[in-house]
């Protein structure tokens, strides 16, 4: 990068505030030319300003394009039921992408390396609800639609194989429930088909049912290079991949559209040891490594991965949840003293 970028940093409710300076600290470490500019959300947006989401910080994302933020609180019985979700339909990040690789030693599956990408605005996550109402029971029956649109189906589909070529990725996978539910879900392969004609002898192609996906990958996780799915399957199974290699705690998570991006941890905001200095920031680190691939400074994404990878792998001062009893800023001055020998 030969000038500075202006990035919107949230650092979140619970851990994230602790995380987060942990991953500017490495950034900076490592040479990215970012500018932040702080904002708020989540509960702490709620106690400054009486709003999850305050127009500033919406504001200042409209400007940078870019933001990188630790978990957030939504809040119980108000505003947005999901912040996460208001902010990929503000900036329509209709892409979802969800790397999880094999970084611990001695882990269940030694060679995993699968990147789910899951469509991030429609399917059943769109809210169209309802409650039909029998007899004195208002609450009788409960429905929800799921809308897939060929527009969306495309664009996600489309976005997987272009990754596939861009990073050197052999295969990407349709996930779907085509048999079951044949007109939103069967709309979806059928586009998903169509769209993968277009890179055959570039990029190999198939599509699997979902229950036999997740089966699969808890047994051969190795048989999945790239993975594109819908909104709710790709929730359920980007969490199943992030398991394989050793949690949430170990896997970031980029939300893209055509001209933004969001960048984060996808863990929860872990209350009960918030402002303990021993949570693991490794999610949000990757996560700002996603950032730097997005914004073409892939070296510096590299290098930051390898020494977050030899620290982990080391096992010498990592995180308790990782077997380790370092803090938080001890695992941090780790990763940047990695990284400083290169």
């Amino acid at each position: 990068m030969s000038k500075k970028l202006d990035v919107t940093l949230i650092p979140g409710d619970g851990i994230g505030p602790a995380i987060t300076d942990a991953t500017v600290r490495v950034l900076e470490a490592a040479g990215a030319s970012f500018t932040w500019d702080r904002q708020l959300a989540g509960m702490a947006a709620v106690k400054e300003h009486g709003d999850p989401i305050p127009e500033a910080t919406l504001e200042s994302i409209k400007r940078t394009k870019l933001a990188l933020k630790g978990p957030l609180e939504t809040p119980v019985g108000k505003g947005f039921r999901s912040i996460n979700v208001a902010l990929r339909k503000e900036f329509d990040l209709y892409a979802n992408l969800r790397p999880a690789k094999t970084i611990l030693p001695k882990s269940r599956f030694e060679n995993v390396d699968v990147v789910l990408v899951r469509e991030n605005t429609e399917g059943l996550y769109v809210g169209v609800e309802n409650y039909v109402k029998i007899g004195s029971d208002p609450h009788a029956v409960a429905q929800s639609v799921a809308i897939i649109s060929r527009v969306g189906a495309e664009r996600i589909v489309r976005y997987a194989f272009e990754y596939a070529l861009k990073h050197g990725r052999k295969k990407v996978t349709i996930v779907h429930k085509a048999n079951i539910l044949k007109y939103s879900q069967g709309l979806f392969l059928e586009v998903g088909r169509q769209v993968a004609k277009e890179y055959e002898g570039r990029v190999a192609s198939d599509d699997k049912i979902v229950d036999a996906c997740a089966m699969e990958l808890v047994m051969r996780p190795d048989k999945y290079d790239v993975i594109v799915t819908t909104n709710l399957f790709g929730d359920i199974l980007s969490d199943l991949t992030s398991g394989l290699v050793g949690g949430l705690g170990l896997t970031p998570g980029a939300n893209i559209g055509y001209d933004c991006g969001i960048f984060e941890a996808v863990h929860g905001t872990a209350p009960d040891i918030a402002g303990q200095g021993i949570a693991n920031p490794t999610a949000v680190m990757l996560a700002g490594c996603q950032l730097l691939d997005h914004v073409g400074d892939d070296a510096r994404a590299n290098r930051i991965r390898a020494a977050i990878e030899s620290v982990l792998r080391e096992g010498k001062t990592v995180t308790r949840d990782v077997g380790g009893s370092a803090t938080t800023e001890q695992y941090t001055d780790a990763v940047i003293a990695r990284l400083a020998r290169g």
